[in-house]
């Protein structure tokens, strides 16, 4: 299970990524990209094996249901620890979107997540718009 294989905070932060990429099942090699570059980004590459934790979330996601979905994300958030957790919604959200439909079980699993981090649900859909539009605006280059 989740709880032996997750136990500090990057690999947390980690897991919780890869979950916002693999909430739809499908992992493109544009998402991997994207997410790589967030861990660099965020100082983690040189902390976590990206190959190996992958490895590891792929070994449990099967067991994460929607009824244990909600225990699973408050173990990571629990580990993360975070302070800015407006930023680490942001971060989610983009990912989720980083492919070009967020359906229904992604929508279920942000509100879930802006839920556990104690974020409004009005807070939480003017993120999910800014982040949209800002991938808008990135593939169109319009404003």
């Amino acid at each position: 299970m989740y709880t032996n294989v997750v136990n500090n905070q990057d690999q947390a932060l980690c897991h919780l990524f890869f979950h916002c990429c693999l909430e739809d099942n499908q992992f493109t090699e544009a998402e991997m990209d994207n997410l790589s570059g967030k861990l660099v980004t965020l100082g983690l590459q040189p902390k976590v094996h990206i190959k190996d934790e992958l490895i590891s979330y792929r070994s449990y996601k099967p067991s994460i249901t929607s009824e244990n979905e909600k225990a699973y994300l408050a173990w990571l958030i629990q580990l993360i620890r975070p302070v800015n957790e407006l930023a680490l919604y942001s971060y989610c959200v983009e990912l989720c979107i980083s492919d070009p439909t967020l359906d229904a079980r992604e929508a279920s699993f942000l509100s879930l997540l802006a839920e556990i981090l104690d974020i409004r649900p009005d807070i939480a859909m003017i993120i999910e718009k800014l982040m949209a539009q800002r991938k808008t605006v990135e593939l169109q280059k319009v404003f």
